[in-house]
């Protein structure tokens, strides 16, 4: 028995067992795949969920070094959406029986914001009758506001840390307390405390990343017990101050491989969370997101972005599905998840099981 069968029979991994795991080629990759494959069928099943996605501001308070809507980047015009027009997209994924949203924006903490995303929130949860569940994605609150965002009708939230190692952290942000990584760290852990199912995630391939640091990820993520995880290949951008190193990074195809062993492994070591298979996977690979389906994920994000906002919404160039109206991206995405073998949870919420097994 090779080294590879021997490490996948374990119940828990070493991080010796994980850089094993990220570094396999040839058929060592193929049977971790199709082992993530049959821990998918078996534990969470063959159906994938959809998460409407709104984009709603690209207002954002922070500077990341990575992102294309950082505070600094004047080259985007600035937006957000009307009431209107994010009901609207709600109504979409709820009379096409989405049955979940994700509400996702640049970092804002001010009262005016905080409010606004209550209303909103409230607002959903009216038209809808309840039915349908929202996952917020708005970056680092203050407890008053996750309970306030909580109590009106939010039931996830992805708060992706990037990178768990705090030294990486800080040559990836400015040194400074709005980009701190305890702070990060802390917000995750206050989102629990206030009862949402909790999610994070990271990027593959980011300028001074190595394979340890993933494997170091992948520890935190099991240590944390998270419930739900979005992470897929660093794509450079040209306004950033990352994009200097674009000649030192892992060519796109070992960036988008990475990404799927991390999908894999992360599938086989968390058996019932969910996974999103991340748009910026079809970035890189046009068969991208039902790869990562494949190998594991089982949670995808139709964009119900108002066409005219979405140039102005990019965290990483080349983008795919920019111009794409909510039913040609649906059409598409339903096509792409039948090639992969798998069916739409219609009218699901699609919960994390394993959300709901720590609550036994």
């Amino acid at each position: 028995m090779n080294s590879l069968n021997k490490i996948l029979e374990k119940e828990d991994f070493t991080k010796d067992d994980l850089l094993y795991l990220l570094n396999s080629s040839g058929q060592e990759r193929l049977t971790l795949f199709e082992k993530a494959k049959e821990i998918k069928a078996s534990f969470v099943g063959k159906k994938v969920y959809f998460r409407g996605l709104i984009e709603y501001s690209n207002y954002c308070k922070k500077n990341c070094y990575y992102c294309g809507i950082r505070a600094g980047n004047s080259r985007y015009a600035r937006y957000r959406m009307t009431d209107d027009e994010v009901l609207e997209a709600v109504n979409y994924a709820y009379i096409n029986n989405y049955a979940s949203i994700v509400m996702q924006s640049g970092e804002q903490t001010n009262k005016a914001f905080v409010t606004k995303i209550e209303s909103l929130l409230k607002k959903i949860h009216q038209q809808t009758k309840g039915e349908i569940h929202v996952t917020l994605s708005l970056g680092e609150q203050s407890e008053d506001t996750y309970r306030m965002w909580f109590e009106a009708g939010a039931h996830r939230y992805l708060l992706r840390i990037e990178v768990s190692n705090p030294e990486l952290y800080l040559k990836l942000h400015p040194d400074n307390l709005s980009h701190d990584y305890q702070r990060r760290l802390n917000a995750l852990k206050t989102l629990r405390k206030s009862g949402y199912q909790v999610g994070t995630g990271v990027m593959i391939g980011l300028p001074f990343q190595t394979i340890s640091d993933l494997a170091d990820d992948l520890l935190f993520f099991r240590d944390f017990d998270i419930d739900m995880a979005g992470m897929g290949p660093y794509i450079e951008h040209a306004d950033t101050p990352l994009y200097r190193y674009r000649h030192e990074l892992l060519p796109l195809k070992e960036r988008f491989d990475l990404s799927l062993k991390m999908v894999a492994i992360l599938r086989i070591m968390m058996k019932n969370i969910n996974i999103a298979a991340t748009t910026a996977m079809q970035t890189i690979d046009p068969q991208g997101r039902e790869k990562a389906l494949m190998v594991g994920a089982n949670v995808i994000m139709p964009n119900l972005t108002p066409v005219k906002y979405r140039q102005d919404y990019l965290l990483y160039e080349n983008k795919p599905c920019l111009d794409e109206e909510a039913e040609e991206c649906k059409s598409c995405l339903e096509a792409r998840i039948h090639m992969a073998g798998d069916t739409i949870g219609y009218g699901e919420w699609g919960d994390s099981r394993h959300f709901s097994e720590r609550q036994v």
